[in-house]
C-alpha cells in the first residue's frame, strides 16, 4: 500500500510487475498494489481495524511508531544479517521504537537543499552556491545574492530607489517557514528544536530567534522573498516559479528535482546557507512490513529490493534518494543513480556528499508525540511570517506550550 504523485505509482507499479518476476512460478502468490492518493491514513487505519493490513505499506511516522508499539509492525533486527539491503542502510534513517527493535526505514530517502535558475544568476551577474559543505554561503551572502536576483519589472533592485513591491518580476528566493526547511539553519547555528533530553524547547533560544528573524526579514525587509500576500492561496509550486523565471533560487526538498529536471530551463542544485556549521535536514515517510504478514520471506525480499535504485526508476528520476549506505560511499554504485540528465553535475558533491557529511534526521521524524508537537509550531510560523508579530514574543509562546509536558522525548536509535 502507498501513496504519492501518478510518476510515483507508475514506478512503484513497475517495480512490484519486475519483482513479481523474480518468484519462483510455483511461489502461487500475485503481489498487489494498492494505490492510495488520498486519505491515506483513514483508509490503512481501516484496513488494521478489520485486520487486513498490507504485508508492506508506507505508514506516517507518527502513525508507524504507534503500530509498532502495538505489535502490529515486524521488527527487522534479527533480519540484518541475512537481509544486508535492510541491514546496510544510512544509520540515521532507521526508525527505532526501542533500543533493540526497528520496524526499518524510509523506502528513499531526503535531504533540504538549494535549487537555482542559472539563467537568472548568469543575468545578476553572480556566481552559484557554493557545492560543497566546507564551502557554503553565510547567510549574509545568501541575502546579498537574493537581493541582486530580486528585480521589478523596470529592472530596479529592492536596495535601489523606487523599487516597485508591486511589480516584482523576479523574486531572489522563497522564505519557506516549513519546519523542515529551517531545520539545517537551526543546527547550523548551534541549536536543535529541543534540548538532547527532548523535553525542552530551544526554539524561543536568541540562536533560533535569529534564523527564523532572518528568515522573515527577507519578506519585509529586504523584501527579496515573497510575502503571503504576495504569494496568494494557490501560488505556483517552486519548481514552476524556477521554470518561468519568477524565482532565482529557493530551499526546497531533493524530490522537487524530479519536476525541475523536467522542466525547460537550465537549473543547478547547491548547498544551505550556512551560520557556522553546514547542516541540512535528511527525512523519508516511514515503510513497515506488517507483523502478521503470511509471507514473511517474500515481504522481506520485497522490501530490500523496492528500495534498489537499480529496479526502481524513482531514484534516476530525481524523487528518491537511496537508504543504502553503500550508493553514498561506492563511487560505482553512486553512478548508478545519479549518471544521468535529471542529476546536474555539482550533484554528487551538493547532495550525496552533502547527506553523508551534514545532514541530521528531520525531529518531526524522531519525536515522541509530534503530531500534539506540530498543532503548536505551525501556527506559530503561519504567525510570525505576516511580520505583524514579534518573533521572540511569539516562540517564547511557543515554549511555554511545549514546555508545559507536551515534549515527551526522542525515539531511540542506538546506531547514531
Amino acid at each position: 500500500m502507498f501513496w504519492g504523485s501518478t510518476a510515483e505509482q507508475e514506478a512503484v507499479e513497475g517495480m512490484l510487475s519486475s519483482f513479481q518476476g523474480t518468484l519462483p512460478e510455483d511461489a502461487d502468490l500475485t503481489v498487489e498494489p494498492l494505490y492510495t492518493p488520498d486519505d491515506y491514513d483513514t483508509k490503512l487505519n481501516a484496513l488494521i481495524a478489520s485486520n487486513r493490513m498490507p504485508d508492506i505499506a508506507y505508514i506516517n511516522n507518527p502513525m508507524a511508531y504507534r503500530l509498532a508499539e502495538q505489535d502490529r509492525l515486524l521488527d527487522l533486527g534479527p533480519y540484518f544479517d541475512d537481509y544486508p539491503g535492510i541491514g546496510e542502510r544510512l544509520p540515521e534513517a532507521y526508525n527505532y521504537w526501542s533500543e533493540t527493535q526497528t520496524f526499518g526505514t524510509p523506502a528513499a530517502l531526503e535531504i533540504m537543499c538549494l535549487f537555482t535558475n542559472k539563467k537568472a544568476f548568469s543575468e545578476a551577474g553572480i556566481e552559484l552556491p557554493p557545492v560543497t559543505a566546507d564551502g557554503a554561503w553565510t547567510w549574509d551572502a545568501f541575502v546579498d545574492a537574493a537581493y541582486r536576483l530580486t528585480v521589478d519589472q523596470n529592472g530596479r533592485r529592492p536596495d535601489e530607489d523606487g523599487f516597485d513591491t508591486t511589480q516584482v518580476a523576479r523574486f531572489g528566493t522563497l522564505a519557506n517557514m516549513w519546519s523542515a526547511a529551517w531545520y539545517g539553519l537551526l543546527l547550523s547555528n548551534g541549536v536543535d528544536v529541543v534540548d538532547e533530553s527532548g523535553t525542552t524547547t530551544q526554539l524561543n533560544s536568541p540562536e533560533a530567534v535569529e534564523v527564523l528573524q532572518n528568515l522573515v526579514d527577507l519578506m519585509h525587509v529586504h523584501r527579496v522573498a515573497p510575502s503571503p500576500t504576495q504569494l496568494g492561496n494557490n501560488a505556483p509550486s517552486t519548481p514552476s516559479q524556477l521554470a518561468s523565471d519568477r524565482l532565482g533560487m529557493a530551499i526546497d526538498g531533493q524530490w522537487a528535482l524530479l519536476d525541475i529536471s523536467g522542466a525547460d530551463f537550465e537549473y543547478g542544485i547547491g548547498v544551505l546557507p550556512s551560520y557556522g556549521t553546514p547542516s541540512t535536514a535528511s527525512m523519508g515517510g516511514a515503510i513497515g512490513i506488517s507483523a502478521e504478514t503470511e509471507h514473511l520471506d517474500e515481504a522481506l525480499e520485497l522490501y530490500t529490493y523496492q528500495s534498489d535504485p537499480s529496479v526502481v526508476s524513482l531514484f534516476s528520476s530525481g524523487l528518491w534518494m537511496p537508504v543504502e549506505e553503500k550508493y553514498y560511499t561506492d563511487d560505482e554504485l553512486v553512478k548508478v543513480w545519479i549518471d544521468n540528465d535529471a542529476h546536474p553535475e555539482e550533484y554528487r558533491t551538493a547532495v550525496v556528499d552533502y547527506t553523508v557529511s551534514s545532514s541530521k534526521r528531520y525531529f518531526a521524524e524522531r519525536m515522541k508525540n509530534f503530531e500534539e508537537i506540530d498543532k503548536v509550531i505551525v501556527p506559530a510560523m503561519e504567525r510570525i511570517q505576516t511580520g505583524e508579530e514579534d518573533v521572540q514574543t511569539v516562540m517564547d509562546e511557543v515554549a511555554g506550550q511545549l514546555n508545559d509536558g507536551m515534549l515527551q522525548g526522542f525515539y531511540p536509535n542506538p546506531l547514531v
